[in-house]
């Protein structure tokens, strides 16, 4: 028998929900789930992500970002191409929402929110609201999303804790870095806060060089700050690393100064290789780093930022190493993919994971760009 879950999302772009729902499609054919992959709106860089990732995909590609919109002809796009399927779970508002109004009676809707909501468009509450009174299970990947979606209405008890893979857990660490190092790993995005690392790093004058790995929107503007801050010998923007771990692994600190992160998957990657990881005070990321696997300072605060740096460096400050790869090796793919695979079967009544192997599940995973 095949089964057909279909995956939504609402953008592709190298950003951390949309490299985790990746990795799930891949991670879910250890389980049996093949992946077809369909999707709303991406960018040149999404695209070329998936590809290298195996992933190929079909794309709405009309009327732009679709994260915060509600859109009636997405909607409309997606209704044929989920008739078939049996189970959908959706990504951000924008990919949820369609899906809510295209999906057939009886179809289990998962929904997926990654950050909180913040609404750049203005807020659309009754879009909201409809759209959570078709979802039977929510991940909420943070607590704001989750108070978000509670104040919205939905049910508590349908509510879940989101869970994203992490990739190169163990993997080697490159040679020839500088050792020690400061790194950043990220979207080159001001919701990443690069800019306010350069900005702690010009009031550490002895301390080593950093590396910042990644590329976004904020590109150029970190080219013209290094210039400025006179930091252009000891930074270095590194671009997209499709394994960053080799670069994070050996790491002095791994520095993660976003203004809004919901859980972050680079923080648990670096407590996974053994590095003092930096965060900030937004939304879930104190949770990612609670019990010592991390040190917290005030986001926006380069001046702050620089004294946890520079306590790390001086060995000041400690962080609970042991904790935090406890911690993190939770997050491997094969055990979030293991668990999507038994909440998909049990919301469709499938057989286990044990089922004979003519049990086969099929994935139609829905990128919208």
């Amino acid at each position: 028998m095949t089964t057909l879950v279909t995956r939504v999302l609402a953008k592709l772009e190298p950003g951390g929900a949309q490299l985790s729902a990746l990795r799930v499609v891949r991670g879910l054919e250890a389980h049996g789930i093949g992946s077809r992959v369909l999707v709303g709106w991406a960018s040149p860089d999404g695209l070329a992500l998936a590809q290298r990732m195996g992933v190929t995909v079909d794309v709405y590609g009309s009327g732009g970002d679709q994260q915060w919109q509600a859109d009636p002809r997405f909607a409309r796009w997606l209704e044929p191409r989920l008739r078939d399927a049996a189970l959908v779970h959706a990504h951000m508002f924008g990919g949820w929402w369609a899906a809510s109004c295209a999906i057939p009676d009886g179809v289990p809707l998962v929904a997926s929110e990654h950050n909180a909501l913040t609404w750049p468009t203005g807020e659309p509450p009754h879009a909201l609201r409809g759209g959570l009174r078709r979802v039977d299970r929510l991940y909420a990947h943070g607590p704001g999303a989750r108070r978000a979606m509670l104040d919205a209405g939905i049910e508590p008890a349908l509510v879940h804790d989101g869970i994203s893979p992490v990739a190169d857990l163990d993997g080697p660490q490159l040679p020839g870095l500088p050792s020690p190092r400061i790194v950043f790993a990220g979207r080159l995005h001001a919701e990443k806060g690069p800019d306010v690392l350069l900005d702690a790093l010009a009031l550490l004058p002895d301390a080593p060089p950093a590396l910042l790995l990644g590329e976004g929107p904020l590109r150029s503007q970190l080219a013209r700050q290094l210039r400025r801050l006179g930091l252009r010998g000891r930074v270095r923007l590194l671009g997209w690393q499709a394994r960053p771990s080799g670069t994070i692994a050996g790491a002095t600190v791994l520095v993660v100064p976003s203004r809004d992160e919901s859980w972050s998957q680079t923080a648990v990657l670096g407590m996974a290789r053994g590095v003092p990881v930096i965060g900030t005070d937004v939304d879930g990321l104190p949770n990612t780093l609670a019990d010592g696997r991390g040190i917290v300072v005030p986001a926006a605060d380069p001046a702050a930022l620089a004294v946890a740096i520079d306590d790390v460096l001086q060995g000041r400050r400690t962080t609970d190493l042991v904790g935090a790869r406890r911690y993190a090796v939770r997050f491997s793919l094969e055990r979030v993919a293991a668990q999507y695979a038994a909440a998909y079967r049990e919301l469709t009544g499938a057989p286990r994971d044990d089922a004979p192997e003519d049990d086969q599940w099929t994935e139609r995973a829905v990128v919208q760009a």
